[in-house]
Protein backbone atom coordinates (compact mmCIF):
# COMPACT_ATOMS: atom_id res chain seq x y z
CA UNK A 1 0.00 0.00 0.00
CA UNK A 2 1.38 3.61 -0.98
CA UNK A 3 1.33 5.95 1.71
CA UNK A 4 0.16 9.57 0.61
CA UNK A 5 2.66 12.76 1.14
CA UNK A 6 -0.40 14.98 2.61
CA UNK A 7 1.40 17.97 2.87
CA UNK A 8 3.13 17.58 -0.33
CA UNK A 9 -0.33 17.84 -1.72
CA UNK A 10 -2.05 20.88 0.17
CA UNK A 11 1.10 22.99 -0.14
CA UNK A 12 0.73 22.40 -3.65
CA UNK A 13 -3.04 23.46 -3.55
CA UNK A 14 -1.68 26.48 -1.92
CA UNK A 15 0.57 27.28 -4.72
CA UNK A 16 -2.43 26.92 -7.30
CA UNK A 17 -4.46 29.25 -5.47
CA UNK A 18 -1.56 31.47 -4.78
CA UNK A 19 -1.09 31.54 -8.54
CA UNK A 20 -4.54 32.17 -9.73
CA UNK A 21 -5.12 35.23 -6.90
CA UNK A 22 -1.09 37.01 -8.11
CA UNK A 23 -3.03 36.53 -11.81
CA UNK A 24 -6.45 38.32 -10.33
CA UNK A 25 -5.04 40.94 -8.44
CA UNK A 26 -2.48 42.05 -10.87
CA UNK A 27 -5.12 42.31 -13.84
CA UNK A 28 -6.42 45.72 -12.65
CA UNK A 29 -3.29 47.06 -11.17
CA UNK A 30 -2.59 46.78 -15.51
CA UNK A 31 -3.96 49.67 -16.12
CA UNK A 32 -1.52 52.10 -13.89
CA UNK A 33 1.44 50.27 -15.87
CA UNK A 34 3.59 52.43 -18.93
CA UNK A 35 3.36 48.90 -20.60
CA UNK A 36 0.11 46.88 -19.70
CA UNK A 37 0.47 44.29 -22.33
CA UNK A 38 3.93 43.46 -21.55
CA UNK A 39 2.84 43.60 -17.40
CA UNK A 40 0.37 40.98 -18.09
CA UNK A 41 2.64 38.50 -19.81
CA UNK A 42 4.90 38.83 -17.49
CA UNK A 43 2.07 38.17 -14.69
CA UNK A 44 0.89 35.35 -16.84
CA UNK A 45 4.19 33.45 -17.26
CA UNK A 46 5.02 33.99 -13.28
CA UNK A 47 1.17 32.22 -12.71
CA UNK A 48 1.41 29.73 -15.29
CA UNK A 49 4.64 28.38 -14.04
CA UNK A 50 3.38 28.54 -10.19
CA UNK A 51 0.52 26.97 -11.80
CA UNK A 52 2.37 24.02 -13.29
CA UNK A 53 4.48 23.50 -10.33
CA UNK A 54 1.63 23.17 -7.85
CA UNK A 55 0.17 20.87 -10.24
CA UNK A 56 3.15 18.43 -10.29
CA UNK A 57 3.14 18.53 -5.65
CA UNK A 58 -0.14 17.59 -5.76
CA UNK A 59 0.26 14.42 -8.39
CA UNK A 60 3.28 13.78 -6.77
CA UNK A 61 1.78 14.30 -3.02
CA UNK A 62 -1.31 12.19 -4.19
CA UNK A 63 0.60 9.23 -5.64
CA UNK A 64 2.97 8.78 -3.01
CA UNK A 65 5.42 5.99 -2.05
CA UNK A 66 5.71 2.50 -1.05
CA UNK A 67 5.52 1.91 2.71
Amino acid sequence: MKKRNWRLAITGFIFGVLAIVSFVVATPLASSTTDPQEFMRLIGQVAGAVGGVSLVMVVVGLIGKKS
